[in-house]
């Protein structure tokens, strides 16, 4: 705006000029009686003040005065994602971690106060997010996980639901600890686990209310697991010593006898995105209220620099370059 109004100096001294050139200027008060300078001046201002009030209501100013007090009601989720090489198998597209990734991220799209946390398991497992509402910073882990996180290959599924126990506060001496039917555990995994008793610790979550379902990730029918390293020349596959292409399946049987164990329910991950037992279990679950959040309340305040513009609007409006004899206008 600021720019404008130069511009209109400029060409307003400009055209002053040229006039100066055709006559005097003292004769301009006698040829030109009504007109007067700080006329156009007056409406050029008026109407840069309106316009910039006017992108100021635009902007939407807000301002908080107030800190207001809500309560969430939900459920606490823990979910447990295999992060070992047979997850970048691609026999679900594009492979089985992204598609995974995706499982997740459809869960939380119809999540309203649960509160959710992150574990991600190969060989051992870790905390990738502890218990939380903020579901954007979980979005955000979430699109950091990949294969590369764990360095001990493998896949310890009762680890994992050990380490989601503890994300509810389950062994945590300074934490006490009730059983209640309002928290669940969801592995999502191929179901090759090879290192620990993952039925038995289902069973244990079980017996302290928590619900321990399965998502099976990948075809019965198996695929190859790629290399992508710079010894396999390219795009390879991993394989044994002897040189045979490693072939990684579905262990569906592994994932059915975990979720009954853990009595909740085993669903197969496909192309369609089919999670309804899976999301039908999350609002069966008993709920309860989280402690109390705070937030400051914004409100708008636009409406005072838009009814301010206007009226330099038609202020302009109402202001003749020349005095009008007629209405005795200014």
């Amino acid at each position: 705006m600021a720019a404008v109004g130069v511009l209109w100096g400029l060409m307003s001294w400009r055209s002053r000029r040229r006039l100066e050139q055709w006559g005097d200027k003292k004769m301009f008060g006698r040829l030109i009686p009504d007109a007067k300078r700080w006329r156009p001046a007056t409406k050029m201002a008026l109407t840069l003040t309106g316009a910039t009030l006017i992108v100021v209501a635009l902007a939407n100013p807000q301002i908080g005065t107030k800190i207001e007090k809500g309560k969430r009601s939900g459920s606490d989720i823990a979910i447990c994602l295999d992060v070992s090489n047979s997850m970048m198998a691609e026999d679900l597209q594009p492979n089985r971690l992204e598609r995974a990734k995706r499982v997740v991220a459809n869960l939380m799209s119809e999540m309203t106060g649960d509160r959710v946390s992150l574990v991600v398991f190969a060989g051992e497992s870790f905390i990738q997010m502890p218990l939380t509402g903020d579901y954007s910073a979980v979005k955000l882990f979430l699109d950091q996980i990949d294969c590369s996180m764990v360095g001990t290959q493998g896949t310890a599924i009762g680890d994992a639901i050990e380490k989601s126990m503890e994300t509810f506060g389950w062994g945590d001496p300074d934490r006490e600890w009730k059983t209640s039917n309002g928290r669940a555990i969801i592995v999502i995994s191929d179901g090759e686990n090879h290192e620990d008793d993952a039925v038995g610790a289902a069973k244990k979550a079980a017996k302290e209310g928590v619900r321990v379902s399965t998502v099976g990730m990948g075809l019965a029918d198996g695929a190859p697991i790629p290399n992508h390293s710079p010894r396999s020349r390219g795009y390879g596959y991993k394989r044994d010593r002897e040189g045979n292409v490693i072939m990684t399946r579905l262990n569906e049987q592994m994932l059915r006898d975990i979720a009954e164990a853990g009595k909740g329910v085993y669903v197969r991950a496909d192309n369609s995105g089919n999670l309804s037992e899976i999301k039908s279990m999350i609002e069966n679950l008993e709920k309860k209220d989280f402690e109390e959040a705070s937030f400051s309340a914004y409100e708008s305040r636009y409406q005072y620099p838009l009814v301010a513009g206007l009226l330099c609007l038609l202020a302009e409006v109402l202001i003749f370059e020349r005095r009008n004899k007629k209405w005795k206008i200014f």
